[in-house]
């Protein structure tokens, strides 16, 4: 079992900059991958970017060059540093990490981007 908290959601003007965390506990020496995904009101969750235990990272089209996913192993946690949000980042964020197989969700966090 692990459980994931994120943190670190608000309220930021386009253009702006946030940090969202995600702290791991349980099993967290057998984590194989973790990630971010949102989810907008009516739109399905969808991968934002994803970690593997070994630092190789992948991410969507529309955030490349925006956003950086990393992993503090000795802390169990994950950062998603989000710069030059835009509106269309609005969106519940949701930590993500893939055990034996079996996949672990946070409680979300939300990001809104408006001015």
């Amino acid at each position: 079992q692990v459980q994931l908290v994120e943190s670190g959601g608000g309220l930021v003007q386009p253009g702006g900059s946030l940090r969202l965390s995600c702290a791991a506990s349980g099993s967290v020496s057998s984590i194989a991958v973790m990630g971010w995904y949102r989810q907008a009101p009516g739109n399905q969750r969808d991968m934002v970017a994803l970690i593997v235990s070994a630092g190789g990272t992948n991410y969507i089209d529309s955030v490349k060059g925006r956003f950086t996913i990393s992993r503090d192993n000795a802390k169990n946690m994950v950062y998603l540093q989000m710069n030059s949000l835009k509106a269309e980042d609005t969106a519940v964020y949701y930590c993500h990490a893939v055990v034996r197989g079996s996949t672990y969700w946070g409680q979300g966090t939300q990001v809104t981007v408006s001015s």
